[in-house]
């Protein structure tokens, strides 16, 4: 979690220190909804062709040699 800088001219609880807070947690909000979102994007992304057919080798060479 990230935290203010500590300011010796504040004092806990003051108005000003409360919204440092405030401003901190927004922040933090913001970019834990721009990480889900990211997140979101790529798990939502199509495998491509070539990977699958690289999975398919090596699952195919996995059977082959319990097989034998």
């Amino acid at each position: 979690m990230i935290e203010p800088k500590d300011n010796p001219a504040r004092k806990s609880g003051s108005p000003s220190n409360e919204r440092d807070l405030e401003e901190v947690r927004l922040r933090q909000q913001a970019i834990g909804v721009k990480l889900r979102h990211m997140f979101d994007e790529v798990v939502n992304e199509p495998v491509p062709d070539e990977f699958l057919e690289i999975l398919r080798r090596a699952d195919q060479g996995a059977s082959a040699k319990e097989g034998q």
